[in-house]
């Protein structure tokens, strides 16, 4: 760095004294001025030192929890991209608890953090850590679940994710294909204080009221709270109460994966039951190549992670940017499962 290299010229000790009273005054009066001027450079160079210093950004990231693949991939995401950027992010695990996180948005606050980034416990509990942000007037970016207040964010505040509207409609849509537009279905669903399941599962009602799939009658839906082993469970139980169903739509792959184990324990041939998911995480994948996953619906958890980090950078700078930031979803199925093996 050519601040250090000044630095260390600076220190390699006082000039040489000339013996002889003419030259020895001379010299005097030039040490002098040379002492005056190394002080000059150095508050310098300290000055740019710590200049730099003030402008590297730094970035606390409140996760809903770390115990989930998915959010595990956008949480990797955005580290990967923070650290080719040059950008320190203090990473936090609200383990699904809405006071952990709002403690932790006030302690990024407390820390003066250049910007904030939260993946909400509670989709309706986010205006009060807007409030919390846009009080101590620290840019605050939702990374993948929609906060409530998502049309009323404050200035320097705002939304990475995908549409919601887009990954139930392509899941039920490929799943109504596949059953030719009539049978039964069951439908698992995420956390009911998330704004996705509950978007997910509004999307697969919407698809069944139409022309091409009235035919499909929901029997049954639950929430297993994006969880594999609670999806299992919810299986587990349906199967043993003799409900009969043709499909499981599933808001995650989590819960989808939880079905299928469920259902090969029971011994039910996955040939005749559909099982969609959405998310496209490496277990899916695996599921889907294996022939027990019929659908899933690919969501850029690295690409809302990066997404996530340069809106932050972006609103720490001043700039302007969308309040909306959308990454788009994509249909995957057993033909093109190939394209998105290394995606997430």
């Amino acid at each position: 760095m050519a601040v250090m290299g000044v630095l260390a010229e600076l220190n390699k000790g006082p000039a040489v004294e000339i013996e002889g009273s003419g030259i020895q005054e001379g010299c005097g009066r030039h040490r002098i001025w040379e002492e005056d001027m190394k002080k000059f450079i150095l508050g310098s160079a300290m000055a740019l030192l710590l200049s730099t210093a003030a402008h590297a950004q730094t970035i606390g990231v409140s996760m809903a929890l770390f115990d989930d693949n998915f959010l595990t991939v956008l949480r990797n995401g955005m580290q990967d991209y923070a650290k080719d950027k040059g950008v320190t992010l203090q990473v936090e695990d609200a383990q699904n608890d809405i006071a952990k996180q709002q403690s932790q948005i006030q302690n990024f606050i407390a820390s003066k953090v250049d910007a904030i980034i939260v993946n909400p416990v509670d989709t309706d509990a986010t205006a009060a850590i807007s409030k919390l942000a846009a009080d101590a007037k620290i840019p605050l970016v939702y990374v993948n679940r929609e906060p409530a207040n998502v049309d009323s964010l404050p200035d320097q505040q705002a939304f990475v994710a995908s549409n919601e509207q887009e990954s139930g409609t392509l899941e039920a849509k490929e799943v109504c294909r596949i059953l030719g537009g009539k049978g039964k279905a069951v439908i698992m669903m995420g956390e009911l204080s998330n704004q996705a399941a509950r978007m997910r599962t509004k999307d697969v009602h919407d698809v069944v009221a139409t022309d091409a799939c009235k035919g499909i009658q929901i029997v049954q839906e639950q929430t297993a709270n994006w969880q594999r082993t609670q999806g299992a469970d919810l299986m587990t139980n349906w199967l043993s109460s003799g409900l009969e169903f043709d499909a499981v739509i599933s808001n995650n792959d989590e819960m989808a994966i939880g079905a299928i184990q469920a259902l090969k324990a029971a011994g039910k041939p996955l040939n005749k039951i559909v099982v969609a998911g959405v998310d496209a995480t490496q277990d899916a994948l695996a599921a889907m190549q294996a022939g027990d996953l019929k659908v899933t619906v690919f969501q850029d958890a690295a690409g809302q992670g990066k997404g996530a980090v340069d809106a932050a950078l972006k609103l720490a700078k001043g700039d302007k940017i969308e309040k909306k930031v959308y990454i788009p979803f994509q249909l995957v199925t057993p033909t093109n499962v190939k394209d998105f093996v290394k995606k997430n």
